[in-house]
């Protein structure tokens, strides 16, 4: 597995970094922590990196950039501009894309998701808007497996299963311009693009406080058509181990965090 190499991508502002290297490493990968000026040319000969040379591409979450303008709207920008040609690339050669949180809203930036016509658009086509109470909500958020399909991101992940991964964020309202909402919203699911869905702990769907931002359809998490570039808000590198979990002391989990399977499916797709 250590054949297998992250790109865990950084700028000023990421703060979660540490913890998705340290998720791809617990997976026996290989992961570097690289700054977007490293993948530009912008530094030393001997600090460049490529992003072509990595099999797996993530974008941690954080505040990049103190997220100016729009959430992750400004190191989306940086890495259109410089790097569009080395992504779009990346994608269509199937490998993994990963985007956590403020890597969610990047992806949405780039238009590298819900990406319904074509593998970067490009404009966003959607928005991750200010959560409906208004505030920044960190908790524990229990997620469904919802996509019926493949894809390199769950298969450690049955369909239907629920898994715990705690959000925080202030930005995680998935919306569509109000014109186009319904049909954006119909494609997504017809093109079996929604992967991860919030419920309460009956499994069922459910408003606030288990659905933290009021997102559309309840939506965590959605990927590409093609199933190898995932966008999601609550945290999977943050449920690593059994102790991680809120209620470790009084349920009776696996060794494994719930954290663990989409990191592990991803390395082993590659592998």
């Amino acid at each position: 597995m250590k054949d297998v190499k992250v790109c865990v991508l950084r700028i000023e502002g990421t703060n979660c970094e540490d913890e998705a290297a340290h998720a791809f490493a617990s997976v026996g990968a290989s992961p570097e922590k690289v700054h977007l000026k490293q993948l530009l040319g912008q530094c030393p000969a001997d600090l460049k990196r490529d992003l072509g040379s990595y099999d797996i591409l993530m974008l941690p979450g954080g505040f990049s950039a103190g997220d100016y303008v729009r959430a992750g709207a400004i190191f989306a920008a940086r890495m259109k501009s410089g790097l569009k040609k080395d992504i779009v690339r990346f994608v269509e050669d199937g490998k993994p894309v990963l985007g956590v949180c403020n890597g969610f809203q990047i992806l949405v930036e780039l238009g590298l998701l819900p990406a319904m016509d074509g593998t970067m658009s490009e404009a966003p086509e959607a928005a991750l808007y200010t959560n409906d109470s208004g505030r920044f909500e960190c908790r524990p958020t229990l997620l469904r497996q919802e996509k019926k399909g493949k894809s390199v991101f769950t298969s450690r992940i049955p369909k239907g299963s629920v898994v715990m991964y705690p959000s925080a964020h202030a930005e995680g309202k998935l919306m569509f311009p109000q014109s186009k909402q319904s049909k954006m919203l119909n494609k997504l699911l017809d093109n079996d693009q929604v992967m991860f869905r919030y419920v309460d702990p009956e499994g069922e769907y459910a408003g606030y406080p288990w659905c933290p931002n009021g997102s559309l359809y309840n939506i965590a998490g959605i990927c590409n058509p093609a199933g190898n570039v995932l966008g999601m808000m609550p945290h999977p590198e943050r449920v690593l181990k059994r102790e991680t979990h809120p209620d470790w002391t009084r349920a009776k989990w696996k060794e494994d965090g719930d954290g663990l399977s989409i990191f592990r499916s991803a390395v082993n797709s590659v592998k």
